[in-house]
């Protein structure tokens, strides 16, 4: 199997990372990896699989998040996943939202080397895609350096080489998880530190980064970088990815080319009846920082949920920019 490239990758994002927005921002980068949104195992063993894992095979390459706690479980949709072609299987042990504490799943885990192991190993022995971990540097008062090394020392010893790592601590109690998105402040340095500490894990660093400029200073540190918000609020933000990163000789798209190629899927998409703002919403940054931005989110956002809308909503937007 080809090694995957994750020297640029796009977070997983509950609510915005969806197959839509997947698609959108892959004719903007053709090589930046993409992740789904955090699907749990109870929504893929007892509610409808496909629903959460179809995708269209112009998204990859592109990777699952997974979350849960029960080894079988995540060993039984790790392997249903490798059915659907996905080109990576990542455990989430770093959302800290009140829903996922309840399930004792993501960031709560980071209490729990152990069930962290075990979880990884049993997806291992149930697929041969790569198994990743996408964690924190900390929760509440766990949030040592000494206890996140000893953190992804145990995991690693299941054979996993891949850390996807946000920069942040999280509080489990006392803020929402918006607030543990911003609040707790960044501290890049410390996983430069696991990088130098492990230099034969892949560590991929995650939190905060809105230019090029930073991915730049990052990667001379890490194995790569993981975008956030700003590949979700300034999509266009990756335009510079392939030709930047991957050496790719080819034309960056243009803005209005982007729109040109996403009509047809868009097209495709309310045939089967899914409703246009469902696509549109994930649409809405393309024109960040240029002039006609706003009327662009305007007409979007005023008109693609009425009845009848349909794909001149977009080309009647983008007539609104320059």
């Amino acid at each position: 199997m080809t090694k995957l490239d994750r020297t640029i990758s796009i977070a997983p994002m509950m609510d915005w990372t969806d197959r839509h927005d997947r698609y959108f921002l892959r004719l903007i980068s053709s090589r930046a990896l993409l992740y789904t949104e955090m699907v749990t195992t109870g929504a893929i063993i007892h509610g409808d699989a496909d629903r959460f894992l179809r995708f269209d095979p112009a998204e990859q390459p592109l990777a699952l998040q997974l979350g849960g706690s029960e080894p079988d479980a995540l060993a039984k949709c790790a392997k249903i996943a490798d059915n659907y072609g996905y080109q990576e299987i990542n455990l989430n042990v770093g959302c800290p939202s009140d829903r996922v504490q309840n399930g004792r799943f993501g960031a709560c885990l980071m209490a729990e080397p152990e069930t962290v192991a075990n979880c990884v190993a049993a997806m291992q022995d149930a697929t041969s895609l790569p198994v990743t971990v996408k964690t924190r540097i900390g929760i509440d008062n766990l949030d040592s350096y000494e206890y996140f090394k000893s953190f992804i020392q145990q995991v690693s010893e299941t054979g996993v080489s891949t850390f996807i790592i946000h920069a942040r601590k999280a509080w489990l109690t006392g803020l929402s998880p918006k607030e543990n998105r911003t609040i707790p402040p960044l501290d890049y340095d410390r996983v430069y530190h696991l990088k130098r500490d492990f230099p034969h894990l892949e560590v991929i660093l995650n939190g905060g980064i809105s230019s090029h400029e930073e991915i730049e200073t990052h990667l001379a540190h890490v194995d790569g970088v993981m975008i956030g918000r700003e590949a979700y609020q300034n999509p266009y933000f990756l335009a510079e990815i392939d030709q930047r990163y991957y050496g790719a000789t080819d034309d960056t798209p243009e803005r209005r080319e982007v729109i040109e190629d996403m009509l047809p899927y868009v097209e495709r998409e309310m045939a089967a009846g899914v409703p246009l703002n469902s696509i549109t919403r994930h649409m809405l940054g393309l024109f960040q920082g240029r002039p006609g931005a706003r009327a662009w989110r305007r007409h979007i956002s005023e008109n693609a949920h009425k009845k009848g809308a349909d794909i001149n909503i977009l080309t009647e937007a983008a007539s609104k920019t320059r």
